[in-house]
């Protein structure tokens, strides 16, 4: 039986240092594909797909996020003070009292055909790792995977594992009680002052104690854009592919 999801985690408190100027001085979540930001896109894409609720992890210029909180009403933001010295788990880690039920958690700086989030919402398991097969786009993180396709591993040194199942798309599917399991091993972290690890960290170390299933899709279109190279391939590989994948 599929449980109906109706909420999504944004995770938007980074700097992206790496774009420069590109951000006009905004988060990177608002770098726009012809006049439309990755993180409206996103909302719009879970807004169609029944979404009601979408919580947003902010941190760097974290109004902008708020000034959508005014025009989306699905929309709720939380700030984490410590933005700029915690991994992504941090940000997750500080919104999980908001999170009661099953839901998506979705990374801000995304670009993704929005069938994406179909592949998570009728799969049956609870605890789900999207990911795509090879995209050779640079700064990739690789999926090591049992026999059964649970989670074993996550690096971006390839080298570090015995087998690539795939790349990590950086939307996930996850229950309370996965979101919980991450959340001790983050706790664990914190207590020894170690707050940089991101929530793929979070996934790797609560796969000890709970399953998630990487689900792999043969040719998604997708990009996440961290530098000027990967908008480039954005604009010229991924946007093209989403367009054209929206007209059939």
């Amino acid at each position: 039986m599929i449980n109906r999801i109706d909420t999504a985690v944004i995770l938007a408190a980074g700097l992206g240092s790496r774009l420069g100027d590109l951000k006009d001085g905004k988060p990177k979540a608002f770098l726009e594909i012809e006049g439309i930001s990755l993180i409206e896109r996103s909302i719009e894409a879970l807004r169609s797909r029944g979404i009601q609720r979408i919580i947003i992890g902010t941190g760097y210029e974290n109004h902008h996020f708020d000034n959508l909180a005014d025009k989306y009403e699905q929309v709720i933001t939380r700030r984490n003070e410590r933005f700029d010295s915690t991994g992504s788990m941090y940000t997750l880690f500080l919104l999980k009292d908001m999170v009661t039920q099953p839901f998506l958690l979705l990374e801000g700086d995304l670009l993704y055909e929005p069938a994406a989030l179909d592949y998570l919402l009728d799969d049956g398991h609870d605890e789900i790792i999207l990911a795509s097969t090879a995209t050779h786009s640079g700064d990739e993180v690789f999926i090591e995977a049992s026999h059964e396709g649970m989670l074993l591993n996550m690096s971006k040194n390839r080298d570090a594992l015995n087998a690539i199942a795939g790349e990590l798309v950086g939307i996930s599917k996850l229950s309370v009680a996965g979101l919980q399991s991450m959340c001790q091993f983050a706790q664990q972290r914190y207590d020894a002052q170690h707050y940089g690890i991101h929530y793929e960290d979070a996934m790797v170390g609560a796969s000890a104690s709970s399953d998630f299933f990487v689900k792999v899709v043969d040719d998604l279109a997708w990009c996440e854009i961290d530098d000027h190279a990967h908008l480039e391939r954005a604009m010229n590989s991924v946007y093209p592919k989403i367009k054209e994948r929206s007209k059939l």
